[in-house]
Order: C-alpha cells, then structure tokens, then sequence
C-alpha cells in the first residue's frame, strides 16, 4: 500500500491521495477503526464501490455445518464464521439527482487520513456530476474507545461553484449482499441474509434495528440519532423496514453553503437478553453518547491516546516507513484489543472476515506480550475470557479422554471450530500459551488477585492437561507425543520441542501457583501428590537433539527427515500447503513459520548462547514463511545471535505485512499477530529485552539502519524509557519506584532523579544463514543511510 503511488510516508498518519478502485479492499483494512467491541472496515460513506463491506461486534457469528469426507470421533460438528452485522456507517449522497459515486463523473480531489494520534479517520472529496455539479464532501469518523458501544460519523457537503439540490440519506443497514467468496460453500450458505429481523424503528432523527442469528441464537440490535445542520431549506424525515432504517435529509445549498450531518450509533448484543433488554441497552449507550456529543467524542478520543502514546510509542530514527509501519502497528493492535473486554481477539481484529473472525494461540503469543507492557487491562479481559470458556475446554478434553482442559486451536466462542483436526485436534500447545500469558501477566502488573481468582485455575487445568497428554517411558523420561506444534508442516509428531518447553514451564508454573495458593488449590482439588507429579514430569520432558549435528530437532526425528526439494519449488508454488499435499509436508523437512526457533525466544534459558545460533543456522535455510506469524520471529533471534542484517529485514517484512500486502490478503483484513510482532522484533530483538519473574533484561543492539531506537514499557508498577543509539543506552524511569534491572548482564538500580547512560557494546557480526531459494526476506531496505 504505502509503496503505491496513492501512499504518503508520514510518522503519525497513513494517507491516501487520490482514489484507486484496485486496491479498494486493501485500502478498506488499513482504513478500518475498531475498540475491540465494534469494528468498522473504511469503507467509503457511500457505501459503494466497495470491496467487502464491513461491520463487526465482536462475538457475533452464525454457525454452520463443518465439512468433512469421512466422519471421525471428536471432530468439531460446527463451525463459526463472524457475520456482517448492522451497518450504520452508510450516507447516501443525491446530488441534483444524481448519485455520488466516484465510478462517475470526474474526481478532482480525493484524500483519506487516519489520523494515529487522534483515532480519526477523515476524508475529503471533491466531485463533479456527470451532469455537471460540483460538490465538496467531507467527512470523519471514529470508534470510541472511551464509549464502547459507540461510533460516529460527521460527514459534510458543500456546493463549489453553482446551487445544487441535495438529498443525504443516512442509513441503516442489515443482510447487506457481500461479494462471494471462494470458501467452504456451506459456510457461505449460511452467511447468506444470516440476521432475521425482530423489530424496527424511526421517529424523527432517530432509528433502530433489532435483528436474530437464526443458527447461533444472538440478539443483535443497532441504533442511531442525528443532529442536521443547513440553510434554512433543509427539511429532515424517517423512515425503518425490516432490515433498512433511513434518515433522509433535503437540501438546497448555494454555493460555498455547507450541509452537516452528525451521526451517532450505538451496538450491542447478547446471546441471553431479552428484545427489549438489548433495546433498553443501545438506546441508553445512544442517549449517553449523545449527551457527550461529537466534540466531547472526539476529545475522549484523543485523551485516550494521548494516554496509549505515552506509554506505547516507539521511536526511531533512520527509516521513516518503519517509524510510520510500527506506530501504525501499535495503533491496530490497540484498536483490536482494547474493549474487547471478555471476548477473543481475532486474528484479523475487527478489520475484516478474514479467518473467520477467529482468534488463535497467537493472541496470547504475539498480541498479549505487546499489550502486557503497553496496556495491560486489556490482557487481563483477554484472559478472564479464556477462563471464561473452561467448560467448554474441559468437555473438550474429556471428549479426548484427557484430564484438565484442552482449550481450541481455532474459536469465536470458546469451542473448538477447526475441520483441519492434526492442528484442531493436535495443536495442544495453546493450553501452554495460555499459561504461559497469565504468568507473564501476573508477572509484569502483581496483579494477584487476578491470579487467585483466574490464573491459578488456568494453571492448574493445563497442567492436568499435561500430565494426562503424557507419559513416563521405561527411563523415566517424560514424552508428549503425536502433537504439531506451531509448525503446521509438522503435524501429529512426538515431542515437538516448543511443546515440550512450553509445558515443562506450565507444569512448573502451575505447581509453584498452588504452593503460593493453597486454599484457591485445594477448592480446585489439588493436593501435593498432584503438584508433586507436575514438577516431576517438567523435570523429565524429553528434548529431542541430535548429537551428531549439535543442534536440537524440532520434533523427535525431524533431522533424519529428507528435505524438502526446494530448488525444484517454482516461486508461484508458494505457500506450499496449496501446492503439495500435507502428507508429503509432514515428512519432510520444511518449516512454514518459526517453530523451535520460537522456543528459543520463549523459553531461551534452555539454550546456551552456542546452541542458539547452531540451531538458528540449521533451521534458516529450511524455513520458507508460508505464515506471517514466522518473520518477527526470525527477527528477534537473529539479531540474538549477531544476524543484525538479516534482523531487520524481517523486521521490515513484519512491519510492513499489510501495508504493502506481503501475503495478498490483507483485503481479507489485516494481520495483528504480525503487526503485535514488529514491536516485538523492535524490543526484543534489537531491544533485547527479557522478561522472567522479577527479572528484567535488555540486550540491547543497534542494526546499522538505524542511528536511534526508543521505547517504552510499562512493568512492575514502572513506566521504563530505554534509549538506544550508536554507542550507548540511556535508560530512564519516567514513574515509579526505583527499578532494578541487568543491561548486558551488568545490575543496574534507575531512579526518577536521574537518567542511568551505560556503553552500547561492539558485538561480533556473523555471516548470516542462507533461506530457502527464492524465500530471503526483501532487501528493499538496502539504501544505508550516510
């Protein structure tokens, strides 16, 4: 996107100049707005052209049948995919008659902003009729982080240069028809129309839709208020059927006079309420939000991330795209998961259908770390909605013949929805993330309540999990085995080395929880015999290695693999899984996304500083990204083992994943995981920063594309400001107690009174690893600044 001719690169805001119909469903992620709970995409006011219309709460999704060849036991019977709610964005614009859409007549002006620091996104538009009137329009919208039920829109028309009669009509909008997709038919069978109407309404400036799921059984209601500003001639009516709700406003404008329209909506939705339970609710978050008014809105707005900035911001200096790419990064990962409040964070966010809207172990491994140390209320209702869903865990589990809980691969409401059972089934790893996200959580903000109440029991079920998963061979070594880690190329394999750490710490952490916890342990029914056997399955797990080469094995017998043929692989045959058959993937060695070497960074106390880079090289030239979650990965560990280079070409990958469409599906919405991963590629790979208990370290190095790096976290009741540059590291501690913390293993205690400088090391450049043929990150960053 921002290499198209249309882009600008700017440090605070993304911009669009001009209109190119191309790249319209791109445009329509990156453009989206969200606070977690309501998502709008960016689509045009108008409504049309449009790639894929886009209205969101999050939760709401219709069910429909999963497909299968041949029926097996414990495979998931339904599928969830999020619906197109209610559209209340939509202005349809008459000019003499003649309708506003810029597949006609001239555009002589047309920008987009969205603005990062204030949370707008504005528009400005200057058209002519095919008949020959000219009009400017202007427009802003937003989705209160602040009201979270609520978005707004000012939209704005001006006659240029002659009268024009004008007709607005605002809308709302449910059932829209959506372009048809290439997926499961079912699925699209089932997302045809999906909400049935209840209730209409319209009186004055006012409307409301109420409409059901007809599979999952979800009351949705939308509803909207207005305040019309225009000359004297402008006349206001109202008018609601079963799925459109309409206010049309009438003008007569000369020029240089301006008709305003200020829209308010209000969402919400439940799977329990009564019709008028859920009505009373929007209409009360309407009246409130109309009380605030738009100026009131968009002051919070900015309030707000005012806030966020100060705690989030990252700065750097020598690459104004990943200056651009990284706040743009950090505003979506806000925006996905800020009042989402008890439910998922979907892969996508809230910017589009991609995946079905649903959420994966990559929340709690790439989204929740970001959000720990930059936002941290917002994990915890992360994670009080995975606690939420531990019945349905548990019966999953028990569906298995398994103890504790087996949380999905792949949800929207807490059950698991994946027809691809080695991952839907195998993928046990997610109950080790989980846990793994709660003690980082509990961690970084001493929140202990919370771990009394919600981590202790994450732990413990997990843990049972562990424990019933594996098992002691004749050694009394312990094995985990026929699981795929996150390494989809890799699937139903004994002792996945991610796995196998993962669950060592689980199993650790879980009985450290209930010795720290004893009354909470013995209501979940744990007694010391049970947390004696966690510690001692952690202190058995196998981890596989191979002696001769010196590296560890992915899985056990990863290494005796044939490999993958790569320089008989076309470039087009890429992602692989959609050209071969997962049968010859799997015994094979290739790698789709970062795998043991996430293990590394995760769980790096395993691995001594020899062993990381050995691996790190072995595994390189074998991984050939099919997945957008594997560059920041290889950017934090190569820059760990002295890859600086190639560090940031990944960085570069990462941050620019959906800005310049890397994978050709950011029309499908964009890719938090990958964006929450170029903070992660920032602050913990050139960063270096370690988080473990009370321990917290920064390793920190510069890469020679930059000539300065600085960030904030927000850690153990502190507000911590590191800043790099070419010779030294300035760490600075804006709140907060003193703070102990180890720069390049050397104890340092920072107050408030002053600012601690320490030496930036001279670390040792090493040649880097080759990638597969034609896989090497782009090198479009290669200009060195003098």
């Amino acid at each position: 996107m921002i290499t198209h001719s249309n882009y600008t690169v700017e440090p605070w805001v993304l911009r669009e100049c001009g209109i190119n119909l191309d790249i319209l469903p791109q445009s329509e992620s990156v453009f989206a707005l969200s606070n977690g709970h309501v998502g709008w995409r960016g689509n045009l006011d108008e409504g049309e052209p449009h790639g894929l219309p886009g209205s969101y709460l999050n939760g709401v999704h219709e069910l429909h049948p999963l497909p299968y060849a041949e029926a097996g036991y414990g495979y998931p019977e339904s599928g969830q995919t999020v619906i197109n709610v209610t559209n209340g964005k939509v202005f349809r614009l008459l000019v003499d008659d003649e309708p506003f859409d810029l597949r006609y007549g001239t555009v002589r002006e047309h920008e987009r902003v969205l603005d990062l620091k204030t949370g707008l996104l504005h528009r400005t538009c200057e058209w002519v009729s095919p008949a020959g009137c000219a009009v400017k329009v202007r427009s802003t919208r937003l989705v209160s982080f602040t009201q979270r039920a609520i978005a707004a829109v000012r939209y704005e028309v001006e006659a240029v240069d002659s009268d024009v009669r004008l007709v607005v009509q605002s809308e709302l909008i449910a059932n829209e028809q959506l372009p048809q997709g290439g997926g499961d038919p079912r699925a699209a069978v089932a997302l045809e129309s999906p909400l049935l109407a209840e209730e209409n309404f319209a009186s004055d400036a006012r409307l409301r839709l109420v409409h059901t799921t007809a599979r999952s059984g979800l009351r949705v209601a939308a509803a909207a208020d207005h305040a019309v500003t225009g000359p004297g001639s402008t006349r206001t009516g109202s008018e609601s059927g079963d799925d459109v709700g309409r206010v049309t406003v009438t003008s007569h404008l000369q020029p240089g006079e301006v008709l305003r329209v200020d829209k308010v909506v209000a969402y919400g939705w439940s799977s329990t309420r009564s019709l008028p339970g859920v009505r009373d609710q929007v209409d009360a978050a309407l009246a409130q939000a109309v009380g605030t008014g738009w100026t009131g809105l968009v002051r919070e707005q900015r309030s707000y991330l005012d806030d966020f900035w100060a705690r989030a911001d990252v700065e750097l200096d020598g690459d104004e795209e990943i200056q651009q790419a990284v706040r743009f990064a950090l505003f979506h990962v806000l925006q996905a998961g800020a009042r989402a409040e008890q439910r998922a964070i979907p892969a996508k966010g809230l910017t589009g259908s991609g995946y079905d809207g649903h959420s994966f172990w990559d929340t709690e491994m790439f989204v929740l770390p970001l959000l720990t140390y930059t936002a941290s209320d917002a994990v915890e209702e992360a994670l009080r909605w995975r606690h939420s869903t531990l019945g349905a865990a548990r019966d999953r589990a028990e569906q298995l013949g398994l103890k504790g809980a087996a949380f999905p691969w792949r949800t929207i409401e807490g059950s698991e929805c994946s027809a691809y059972w080695p991952a839907g089934t195998a993928a046990f790893h997610v109950n080790a993330d989980i846990a793994s996200a709660a003690v980082r959580y509990v961690s970084a903000t001493g929140n202990r309540r919370f771990e009394e109440d919600i981590a202790v029991e994450l732990l413990v079920e997990t843990a049972r999990l562990w424990r019933s998963l594996g098992h002691h061979d004749h050694h009394g070594v312990f094995h985990v085995d026929g699981v795929t880690g996150p390494d989809e190329y890799s699937a139903a394999m004994d002792d996945n080395m991610y796995t196998n750490l993962m669950a060592r710490a689980n199993l650790r952490d879980a009985a450290d929880a209930v010795e720290r916890h004893p009354r909470r342990a013995a209501a979940l029914g744990v007694d010391d015999e049970e947390s004696a056997a966690w510690r001692d399955a952690a202190d058995a797990m196998h981890m596989p290695y191979n002696s001769e080469l010196g590296v560890h094995e992915q899985h056990a017998g990863f290494t005796g693999h044939q490999v993958w043929d790569f320089a008989g692989t076309r470039p087009d045959q890429y992602p692989l899984m959609l050209h071969f058959p997962y049968f010859d993937l799997y015994r094979k060695q290739v790698v789709k996304q970062a795998d043991l070497v996430l293990a590394m960074y995760t769980c790096g106390d395993a691995f001594d500083a020899e062993h990381k880079a050995r691996n790190f090289a072995y595994y390189e030239p074998l991984t050939v990204r099919d997945s957008s979650l594997s560059a920041c990965v290889q950017s934090v560990m190569a820059a760990e083992v002295g890859h600086l280079r190639l560090a940031y070409d990944y960085l570069v990958e990462a941050a620019l994943m959906d800005l310049e469409d890397k994978e050709n599906n950011t029309r499908d919405g964009v890719h938090i995981a990958s964006l929450a991963g170029t903070w992660m590629a920032l602050v913990a790979g050139f960063g270096g920063m370690r988080h473990s208990g009370e321990r917290l370290e920064f390793t920190p190095k510069l890469p020679e594309r930059l000539r300065r790096l600085a960030f904030k976290v927000h850690i153990f009741g502190r507000r911590l400001r590191v800043e790099i540059k070419a010779t030294a590291v300035t760490y600075t501690l804006l709140e907060g107690e003193p703070l102990t913390l180890r720069h390049c293993g050397e104890e340092i205690t920072v107050t408030a009174d002053a600012p601690v400088e320490r030496k930036l090391p001279l670390w040792s450049v090493h040649p880097a690893p080759a990638q597969p043929p034609g896989r090497a990150p782009s090198h479009d960053h290669d200009q060195i600044p003098s």
